[in-house]
């Protein structure tokens, strides 16, 4: 992420565990910390604690590292983009041109300390996050600063959504919405999904026939789903009001917290799926057009960004 020239702070800490202080550290990248206000994409990069051989050979390839490389891959393929957005964005000639409250960027949140190391509880999980959201929320904005929109800011309250991604990698996932207030999202990536089947994008990995409409990731809501969740890193943020759109295979992949979870887990074409899927979903959120010229100050409002990339794939 500094090879790109983002922005990267190591969040370090320590906690208290079942087997006594442990370090962690969160890796946080920012492709605009100056932005007024962010969309995050997160997912954890520790892998499951295991006591005892053979357990304690587990890697971890869907839990979470497949994720962590589509985060990566994303970074990569859309800093172009980014930069020429922030170039307009600059040289605007009226400042007043630019709206700071559409002023977003991208930020990679990696937390570490996710997995329970014995049994899942809420001291005992989500370390990382538990301690970011805390830390946000105490971090208020110098009201110097470009970023600060309202009378009082926090670190926390400049976050748009936080896109959360978990069990990923493994071929034919079933993904759900879990949030009434990111169903509009939910919707948003299960269309740009649809439309690069629809493109062909994928027609080169494993043939059109692999790919049909009823084998999509994600499950169409029925109104009726917003009931539970699965508990993850996204917990210590929503108690907290950040809007979250949780992506997680359920159910699970059956290789979960097992050293079955390795390369062998991995399916090449549902990964390259993945990544065209985020490529498109981040274009649309934060309003890069890759084959239109744009300046400043047109983009519109952010609803009105997702599904306007139907021209340009």
């Amino acid at each position: 992420m500094r090879t790109l020239g983002w922005t990267v702070e190591i969040d370090a800490f320590t906690d208290k565990t079942p087997y006594g202080e442990k370090h962690f550290a969160n890796v946080v990248a920012t492709k605009d910390p100056k932005a007024a206000r962010r969309v995050i994409l997160a997912a954890h990069f520790d892998s499951k604690f295991f006591a005892t051989s053979p357990e304690n050979q587990f890697l971890g390839a869907t839990d979470s590292a497949a994720p962590c490389a589509m985060m990566l891959d994303l970074a990569e393929a859309l800093d172009p983009l980014l930069d020429r957005r922030e170039a307009l964005k600059d040289t605007a000639a009226d400042p007043s041109e630019v709206d700071h409250e559409d002023d977003v960027t991208l930020q990679l949140v990696f937390f570490d300390g996710e997995e329970a190391f014995k049994d899942w509880t809420h001291t005992d999980s989500v370390y990382g996050a538990r301690h970011l959201a805390e830390k946000w929320q105490r971090a208020y904005i110098d009201p110097r600063q470009k970023r600060r929109l309202h009378p009082t800011a926090t670190e926390l309250s400049t976050i748009d959504h936080l896109v959360l991604l978990d069990l990923l990698g493994a071929a034919r996932p079933h993904i759900r919405s879990y949030f009434q207030p990111t169903a509009w999202l939910f919707d948003a990536m299960a269309s740009a999904e649809r439309r690069v089947l629809d493109a062909g994008l994928l027609a080169d990995v494993g043939g059109p026939s692999a790919w049909s409409a009823s084998d999509a990731f994600f499950v169409p809501r029925t109104g009726n789903e917003y009931a539970g969740g699965i508990e993850d890193d996204h917990i210590p943020f929503l108690r907290r009001g950040v809007e979250i759109l949780h992506i997680i295979a359920s159910p699970f992949p059956n290789v979960w917290h097992t050293i079955r979870d390795d390369a062998s887990a991995l399916d090449l074409p549902t990964m390259r799926r993945w990544n065209l899927i985020l490529r498109v979903f981040f274009s649309e959120y934060l309003g890069l057009r890759p084959d239109i010229p744009s300046t400043a100050g047109t983009t519109g409002a952010r609803s009105s960004k997702v599904g306007r990339a139907d021209e340009e794939l």
